[in-house]
């Protein structure tokens, strides 16, 4: 790129100069003419560009500072038209444009056409409140069990540190409940107003009870291509009355990721206790303690000082299948196929399956160890006819394939391993194969993913 003294006595207060892409198909090099103007004085000044492009390549000039950025948009390289705007380094910042001024050509007279001043435009998040922990009052500010749910998405913000300068905020109470109240119609109001942000929102932030904080997430993340757009899980393990309570940091936090560009294409996260963690494979370990989410897959990062720390570039969970709900408008709930999770024991006896199966369109068996049943367990499942999935009761390890009684080869067999799921997340992800009336074929495949099947 050539650029004339004129040009930089023109614009001699632009710190960074990058001319991003030409939008025409055929770029090829050409002159132009770039015509800026600053403000209210008319600083033009008529400059020839040497310019070309392969294959939509950036080419950058750096100037002594970075105020300005100036891309083309106009297809038409003998018609170029720049915007001269502040430059940042994240494309989805959209910041005030100071000038815009179109030139017919290096002879032609110059015409200014000058855009109005925007202000500098934070990223949109969506809150969305369901209740827990985070939304509870206690009696005593030691108490942190047998408090009550008493707060809205309005009064937690109100504990929070300001973050007028890190996000535009909105709000919605789609419930205020206990998590263990979560049922399918919770879930679909939380399908429903996720899938209407995703288009208006560049983040989604959730509070959530923490007991089944994970069931949710991982059905979120098995439903819902959210693209770009970070959706962040948050609840806390104190009520808000409690000494030294989590939910306002942790509800800060959330949000501060959910607002970060470096947040993007992760798919569904969930933040607590500083930790910033992947929603597919995340499970609540401690009942009690403020480090009561951990897991072995999908540990991302960490939030400290006021500062977002990834491990590891943007990527999503590998082997998450994709489901697309059939929702029809007047729909109430989510509907999906009953499945019933068995807690394996020592005496753990067959009559127990055979006393739900008639209710069930499939089962989930938390076993022991890595697929361990008894025998006459193992049997009575075999002959069933419907699904069986093989999970366990440990909260690490996995159930692999070579656990199985009888190998998927058998065409008499509908057991199936769960690999790296536990019972509840197996659960889910076998409701919805059954809902979408996936094959038992089909449905080893998807729990392939996960290194079951």
């Amino acid at each position: 790129m050539t650029l004339t003294s004129e040009f930089f006595n023109a614009i001699s207060n632009v710190i960074h100069l990058k001319i991003l892409k030409y939008t025409s198909e055929q770029v090829k090099s050409s002159t132009v003419r770039v015509t800026f103007s600053k403000g209210q004085n008319n600083l033009t000044e008529a400059t020839n560009i040497h310019k070309c492009s392969i294959r939509g390549l950036i080419y950058c000039w750096i100037m002594p500072n970075s105020d300005l950025e100036i891309k083309t948009i106009n297809p038409e390289l003998s018609s170029s038209q720049f915007i001269i705007q502040p430059h940042t380094d994240d494309p989805m910042d959209n910041l005030r444009t100071t000038s815009l001024t179109k030139s017919n050509s290096a002879n032609s007279s110059e015409s200014s056409n000058t855009q109005p001043i925007k202000s500098k435009c934070l990223p949109k998040i969506k809150i969305l409140g369901t209740g827990g922990t985070i939304a509870s009052k206690g009696v005593f500010g030691y108490q942190t069990a047998g408090y009550h749910i008493d707060l809205t998405i309005q009064d937690l913000l109100a504990a929070i540190p300001d973050i007028s300068n890190v996000c535009q905020i909105e709000y919605e109470q789609l419930c205020n409940v206990d998590s263990k109240e979560i049922d399918e119609v919770a879930m679909l109001k939380i399908y429903r107003a996720i899938s209407d942000s995703l288009q208006r929102f560049n983040g989604i932030v959730i509070t959530h009870g923490t007991d089944t904080l994970s069931e949710t997430a991982f059905f979120v993340e098995s439903t819902i291509d959210c693209g770009n757009v970070p959706i962040v899980f948050v609840g806390s393990m104190r009520p808000s009355t409690s000494v030294s309570a989590d939910g306002p940091m942790n509800l800060y936090q959330a949000i501060c990721i959910a607002a970060n560009a470096e947040s993007r294409q992760r798919g569904v996260l969930v933040s607590l206790n500083d930790q910033i963690s992947a929603g597919y494979y995340i499970t609540k370990t401690n009942a009690n303690t403020l480090d009561s989410f951990n897991v072995r897959q999908g540990y991302l990062g960490n939030f400290v000082n006021n500062e977002i720390h990834f491990y590891y570039p943007p990527v999503k969970p590998l082997g998450c299948c994709k489901f697309k709900l059939c929702i029809k408008p007047d729909q109430l709930s989510l509907n999906l196929a009953p499945v019933v999770i068995l807690y394996a024991h020592q005496s753990f006896s067959p009559n127990l399956i055979k006393s739900v199966v008639s209710d069930y369109k499939g089962i989930v068996i938390a076993t022991m160890g890595s697929g361990s049943l008894p025998d006459s367990v193992n049997k009575v499942c075999y002959d069933l006819g419907i699904p069986v999935v093989y999970s366990k009761r440990s909260m690490d390890g996995m159930v692999p394939v070579a656990s199985l009684p009888s190998p998927p080869s058998d065409p008499n067999s509908h057991l199936i391993a769960s690999g790296y799921l536990n019972p509840e997340k197996s659960r889910i992800l076998l409701q919805l194969c059954l809902t979408e009336n996936y094959t038992l074929k089909h449905i080893r495949k998807v729990f392939q993913g996960v290194y079951g099947g």
